[in-house]
């Protein structure tokens, strides 16, 4: 059977789908990824780009991370694509239950996409270290430094290196993933931790769609591998 068909099948006969997904599912918005060859990680620089985006060089350097963060990290101009869409869609059909992302661009929610857990924060959020009044991203991108009224230094909600994910989202990932009937992954090289250990908490009764550019060294996981582009995919899928 033509793969496409096979998961436009499955999907039919689910109630219950999770999706979760990783970079690859904003590349195609002109969102570069992280570890593919043209990622930001390949990007040659006197400090690399992990050390950066980690919680001590933000306060070791605040005005270095914020020149960093705004430059590669933020795409207000991104428009969802046909992936984004095509899950909006699913939720609004009744059959997504939630889509579970790595990605901080907010491009589930612009597509339409009501129950998004955000594995590592948005953008899109920031607070007051010190009064924790919240911000939203124009003010972030307004200033060298970003600080608050009362003085205070402004951190984006994000998770950056040495952190630990957001209270309790871990936790509501894996109930989501343990009750559904179908579980997508997709643009998500499962090399990160802990969101990579999602995939053991999806029973292995039930069928799992693994979609991605490259190989992830976990497809003899899958019922259904598709390698190529997700948002291709969701094109072809036509919901």
């Amino acid at each position: 059977m033509d793969k496409i068909k096979e998961l436009k099948e499955l999907i039919n006969n689910s109630k219950k789908i999770v999706f979760f997904g990783g970079a690859g599912v904003s590349t195609e918005s002109g969102i570069p990824d992280f570890r593919s060859a043209q990622g930001l990680y390949k990007e040659k620089g006197v400090i690399p780009p992990e050390v950066i985006i980690s919680r001590s060089y933000f306060f070791y350097d605040t005005k270095g991370f914020y020149k960093f963060y705004k430059d590669k990290m933020i795409y207000l101009d991104a428009k969802p694509n046909y992936a984004h869409k095509g899950l909006a869609k699913l939720e609004e059909m009744g059959k997504l239950t939630t889509v579970i992302t790595q990605n901080i661009d907010n491009l589930h929610q612009l597509a339409g996409s009501k129950n998004v857990l955000e594995l590592h924060g948005s953008v899109y959020r920031n607070h007051c270290l010190k009064c924790h009044r919240f911000y939203d991203v124009h003010k972030i991108m307004e200033s060298e430094l970003p600080t608050c009224e009362c003085g205070g230094i402004i951190k984006p909600d994000v998770t950056l290196y040495e952190e630990q994910l957001p209270d309790g989202v871990l936790e509501r990932a894996i109930r989501y993933i343990s009750e559904a009937d179908l579980f997508i992954i997709g643009g998500t090289s499962l090399s990160v931790y802990p969101a990579a250990s999602l995939i053991y908490y999806y029973p292995k009764n039930r069928p799992l769609v693994l979609i991605n550019r490259d190989l992830t060294g976990k497809e003899s996981l899958a019922s259904l591998f598709i390698k190529g582009s997700i948002g291709e995919v969701f094109k072809s899928l036509d919901l």
